[in-house]
């Protein structure tokens, strides 16, 4: 089977649109063509495309840019390491190690600096559930290979538990805040903007975030076959995200205005809370900087959760230009 037949089964297996797949351009176009893949949360993307300031400096060149959004970052990945996209926008930590073990021939281009403050574990106001160690035999709704996942990960091990020692629900962010509010499970781990939305209309209580747990980065990804063609877009590609980086955070409040829209009408100071968890500073890779990222693949690995060992360093890392790093 080819690789683009494997694609559109795999799509449709996740309940993706046949629309993304005739969106995609043709072989042809691609040449001329910058296809970013990205999902409703990915905020400097958004930002980047609702400002059309990517499509003007990459205009310049003679390429036009077309968006492809995705449900969440697995099959995002996926459709980069087949060809079908090239770009990613920022996706967590946890979600390029899944790719490695499955074998993805992935590039690292940006990153964003740490935002420990952008997850946590969630429980109901007055639940009987005051420490890490009380998760133990209780149901946990959490995002399969998602940061929040590690994160519950790193918390079992400071309480001396086991991931066995709970009763994970695999959950969407959508499904999980309904499983949560409904009862159906005693605690959830969710990252931003879902967390800072739960908290305000919830009667909530956190019972512990990232910090001290994990860093919780994102990352920015595309191809080695295309890192290595297109040095140039992907300068260009980094210096607009790292411009709206600072843009985001000299101007939260018109910053909100754009994004609560996009993240299915959240109020303005919901949007705003949120984004205040995360850097939004956009820094290189270095491959001496993924200490974390392996310590992420070998938790997943001792849990069963990887196919395979992954060592994180074994990636291609694309260095910007010294004008546009920081």
């Amino acid at each position: 089977m080819s690789r683009p037949s494997l694609f559109r089964r795999n799509l449709l297996g996740l309940g993706l649109s046949l629309g993304l797949l005739t969106a995609l351009p043709s072989a042809a176009e691609a040449d001329s063509t910058l296809r970013i893949g990205y999902q409703k949360s990915s905020t400097l993307i958004s930002l980047l495309k609702s400002q059309g300031t990517l499509e003007k400096a990459l205009g310049d060149q003679g390429i036009r840019v077309s968006w492809h959004e995705f449900a969440s970052g697995q099959p995002l990945l996926e459709a980069l390491n087949v060809g079908n996209i090239d770009l990613s926008a920022d996706v967590a930590d946890t979600v390029p190690v899944f790719a490695q073990a499955a074998g993805a021939q992935l590039a690292y281009f940006a990153r964003e600096t740490p935002s420990p403050a952008a997850q946590a574990i969630l429980v109901r106001d007055g639940a009987p559930l005051h420490s890490l160690a009380d998760l133990k035999g209780k149901k946990v709704a959490v995002t399969k290979a998602a940061g929040a996942h590690y994160l519950l990960i790193a918390a079992l091990a400071k309480a001396n538990l086991k991931f066995s020692d709970i009763q994970p629900a695999y959950l969407t962010p959508a499904d999980g805040r309904a499983a949560f509010e409904n009862g159906k499970v005693d605690a959830w781990v969710i990252w931003e903007p879902f967390l800072s939305a739960a908290q305000r209309q919830l009667p909530t209580r956190t019972l512990a975030d990232s910090q001290g747990l994990a860093s919780y980065q994102r990352y920015y990804l595309t191809s080695t076959r295309f890192a290595e063609a297109h040095p140039q877009v992907l300068q260009t590609v980094y210096g607009e995200l790292a411009r709206t980086g600072e843009w985001l955070r000299a101007h939260p409040a018109e910053a909100a205005k754009i994004l609560g829209p996009l993240w299915g009408n959240l109020e303005s100071a919901i949007v705003e809370q949120a984004n205040s968890r995360r850097s939004y500073e956009v820094r290189p890779v270095e491959k001496n900087g993924l200490a974390e990222q392996q310590k992420i693949a070998d938790a997943f690995f001792a849990e069963g959760l990887l196919p395979r060992r992954v060592k994180a360093g074994d990636v291609a890392v694309w260095q910007p230009e010294a004008r546009d790093a920081q």
